[in-house]
């Protein structure tokens, strides 16, 4: 049937489906639908006397039950009689929850689960879940059947007579009575039941009465109801407070307990919080003697404190820690018939594994909450080390973890503790000596591992103590490999450790690693330093003590004590000590020095045959590049020697003595004509004059250079010419007066050479006035003054001012760097600024010609 919205009348009937196999009219109906997809999903349910059909599909209302046309039909059959078959859904939150189907026999019901996919045997989707069924028998009415019921959340209501009876859903008990006694003489009774899904409200209605029945909180005894019938699950959902989740808990806790199942008890117990205490709970556990059903009650309650609960947790942990070592400890002490012997059973059976790894994953999860102290006591009284050491590890007291594993010799695994971030590098240079002792190969390779994170030179003391011991020939040196990494890999300039890397050295038989390490530049070297990082005194006292005299040498080289090198190299090998003797290059009479001690040592030497010693001797001047010469060494010749051996060497000599006085003579007639020529140029320099042009302006104020008068007085210590201006003219023919070149360089010049300038001009004016005074009394006019100061000082001025040209040397070249226009002329600037004209213009008419 379609209704209209609008104003609410019937548009139109239609027929849908039709039962065709059995002759009963259906009694009730009702629909929901669900939203699957972009669809809409039906769920039909209809009721006869003794059938509840069931209907479901997608799509529109016609397509569902058409598509019953070729397919079974799903229904449930009861037996018996009834004239008023009902079937109610019960709606919350407007979606049904559960049914109830009034039939014959009794009421039938189930929860409603619209989501379910669960196909049924006759095809269809079942969406009906944990079916139940309410016998007529229970009411205690000789079978009375209900002539009309209705539904709640939890409860039925049977109408009876005159007597609406409740009856719980779920333990199926009648709670309650209704009596209707007001309905008036003359009606029949109740005629049925019905109610409200909106609101919650339930009715009763006569022939002209309509009664209304209310609900109060008809959930809240539910959980007593599900805890009564053990749906303990269910009563914990229903269960408004905390002292009827402590009942539950209570009731199942007990239960477990009687069966001995003191696990599962101990769980139950822990979430109790209000009706035992603690202390009874303990002591329920204690009294049978189950340890381990009290740790497993005291981890639960654990988990149920707070984080405010600080006092309680801690104290609780610690008691758990103790009943932990008590149960390692007995399965220490237990064989596998159960009874105490002095043997100590298998530390590795599975029991015990597993007991031990639950136990440090306790410690792990309370090592915030234990007290440190306390529980370190607790496992040293027990004798459990490796989890005193575990324990130490999590509150990183890693001090007393290293001192552990050292003293049971595991050298890596204390390593891997050191290599921790969180670990002080105190601690890596405390244990240092004993773990190097311990495994030198594990240690230097994790100290190489962390790079510059240590301080070689605090490892020294460890190195030592390695060193110190003795080792096999060809085993590998752990500390020389670490030096060199950090001296030649990480360029580690601490001297300390290159004395340390050094003296190593030294102390090898084979002496070309400390010939190398002797020649090897360290980067940049010391600032302002040798190149070299190590003390050169304490490296030349170790090689001389462990007879490296190769070495010896190379040191005294460095010292540049090249006279020690060269006098111990020829206790070891002549070859070096030319060698050494060649290194000199900046100082000749040194160098000869060091080849005639070599010389004298290699005539010294030789004990063969006179000539033979000559003609050695004589090759070996063929060595020194002519630094020696046959008079050098004579004197380290017996005195018997005959001249005769070396009569071809000192006429050579001779002759070349001969040329150089040849070319000496020559140098001296060269020089004596350089001199010459230079008084002839000195002379000429005298007699040297230019040409000045009558129209010839000065470079500066651009005023002719010969311009007569006194606007250009500089002092009567110049050089006057009639009465011209002094001035001054340079090679390049730029020509200045004497006064505009000195204001011009002033001008130009540094503020220090300006008041240089400056000076020397006030001394000449001073000495200018002396002199005029001087001569006031002299008869003749002429000067009584000594001129030498006056030139010396006019010499002065003219290097000061006219050393060069200012228009081109370097003064013009400075100038660049200065502005086109001074600060000072900005207002010269301005004036040269083009303002706009208030007038208006004039525009002229113009042609063009092309």
């Amino acid at each position: 049937m379609a209704v209209d919205e609008a104003d609410k009348r019937e548009k139109y009937v239609k027929p849908l489906f039709q039962l065709t196999e059995q002759r009963e009219g259906i009694k009730d109906l009702q629909m929901e639908t669900a939203v699957v997809g972009n669809s809409t999903r039906y769920y039909v349910m209809a009721v006869t006397p003794t059938r509840l059909y069931s209907f479901t599909g997608i799509g529109s209302l016609e397509t569902v039950f058409t598509s019953y046309s070729d397919r079974a039909i799903h229904f449930m059959e009861l037996p018996g009689e009834i004239p008023n078959s009902e079937l109610h859904f019960f709606i919350k939150q407007r979606r049904a929850k559960h049914f109830g189907w009034l039939s014959g026999s009794g009421i039938y019901h189930g929860e409603l689960n619209f989501g379910a996919q669960h196909s049924s045997t006759s095809g269809d989707e079942n969406f009906v879940e944990n079916k139940g069924f309410f016998d007529y028998s229970k009411l205690g009415d000789s079978g009375t059947k209900p002539r009309s019921f209705a539904l709640s959340e939890f409860h039925f209501l049977l109408l009876i007579g005159d007597k609406i009876k409740v009856v719980n859903r779920i333990s199926q008990q009648m709670v309650e009575e209704l009596v209707v006694d007001n309905t008036p003489e003359t009606s029949r009774g109740i005629i049925g039941l019905c109610n409200d899904a909106s609101t919650g409200l339930f009715y009763a209605y006569d022939e002209s009465s309509i009664f209304q029945i209310s609900t109060s909180d008809e959930g809240r005894d539910m959980w007593q109801v599900y805890l009564d019938m053990n749906h303990y699950a269910a009563a914990l959902s229903h269960c408004r407070n905390p002292f009827q989740r402590d009942q539950v808990y209570l009731v199942q806790a007990d239960a477990a307990f009687a069966a001995k199942e003191y696990y599962i008890a101990a769980s139950f117990y822990a979430k109790m919080n209000y009706i035992l205490s603690f202390e009874e709970i303990s002591l329920k556990f204690i009294s049978i003697g189950e340890q381990d059903a009290l740790r497993t009650f005291l981890l639960r309650r654990l988990d149920n404190l707070t984080k405010d609960d600080k006092m309680q947790i801690t104290m609780i942990s610690t008691w758990a820690t103790e009943l932990y070592l008590d149960k390692i400890n007995r399965l220490l002490l237990e064989d596998s018939t159960g009874t105490t012997t002095n043997s100590v059973a298998e530390p590795n059976s599975s029991e015990y594994r597993s007991i031990v790894n639950e136990f440090r994953a306790f410690l792990s999860d309370s090592k915030d909450v234990l007290d440190e102290a306390t529980t370190m006591r607790l496992l040293e009284s027990y004798g459990r080390v490796d989890e005193l050491v575990y324990f130490a590890g999590l509150k990183e007291q890693f001090e007393i973890v290293v001192h552990h594993y050292i003293q049971q010799g595991e050298a890596r695994k204390a390593l891997e503790v050191l290599q921790q971030r969180n670990v002080p590098v105190d601690l890596v240079y405390k244990f240092a000596p004993d773990l190097i002792m311990l495994d030198a190969y594990e240690t230097v390779e994790s100290w190489m591992m962390v790079r510059n994170k240590l301080n070689p030179g605090k490892l020294i003391p460890a190195m030592m103590r390695y060193v110190s011991e003795p080792h096999a020939k060809n085993e590998t040196h752990e500390v020389i490999k670490y030096l060199e990494f950090y001296v030649k890999d990480l360029e580690n300039k601490d001297p300390g450790v290159h004395n340390l890397l050094l003296s190593l050295y030294a102390k090898k038989e084979d002496e070309s690693q400390l010939l190398q390490f002797l020649d090897t530049k360290f980067g940049k070297g010391q600032t302002n330093g040798p190149e070299f990082f190590y003390d050169p005194k304490y490296a030349l006292r170790l090689c001389l003590k462990e007879k490296r005299m190769r070495a010896c040498v190379r040191i005294y080289s460095m010292m540049s004590m090249h006279e020690e090198a060269v006098a111990l190299a020829l206790k070891v090998d002549l070859e070096l000590a030319k060698a050494e003797a060649d290194k000199v290059e900046d100082d000749e009479e040194l160098r000869k020095k060091l080849w005639l001690k070599v010389a004298k040592h290699v005539i010294e030497q030789e004990k063969g045959v006179k000539r033979e010693n000559i003609k050695k001797a004589i090759e070996f001047l063929s060595e020194t590049n002519n630094l020696l010469k046959i008079e050098d060494i004579l004197p380290f010749f017996p005195d018997f020697v005959l001249i005769d051996d070396f009569k071809e060497e000192i006429c050579k000599s001779l002759k070349d003595y001969n040329s150089q006085i040849e070319l000496l003579k020559q140098e001296m007639d060269d020089a004596t004509r350089g001199a010459d020529n230079i008084r002839s140029d000195i002379g000429a320099l005298a007699q040297r004059y230019t040409v000045i042009d009558r129209e010839q302006d000065c470079g500066v104020c651009r005023r002719k250079i010969l311009t007569v008068g006194g606007l250009h007085q500089v002092g009567r210590s110049y050089t006057s010419v009639g009465n011209m201006a002094p001035f001054y003219v340079f090679p390049c023919g730029h020509a200045f007066h004497a006064n505009c070149l000195i204001g011009h360089v002033t001008r130009c010049s540094s503020q220090a050479h300006a008041e240089r300038i400056l000076d020397l001009q006030k001394r000449l004016s001073l000495m200018d006035r002396k002199a005029a005074k001087d001569n006031g009394s002299n008869v003749n006019g002429e000067s009584i003054m000594s001129t030498t100061p006056v030139d010396k000082l006019r010499s002065q001025l003219d290097d000061a001012v006219a050393s060069e040209c200012p228009f081109c040397g370097d003064l013009m070249i400075k100038e660049i760097s200065q502005p086109f226009i001074l600060p000072e002329e900005s207002d010269e600037k301005a004036s040269w600024e083009i303002k706009p004209q208030p007038m208006p213009q004039k525009i002229l008419p113009m042609t063009m010609s092309i």
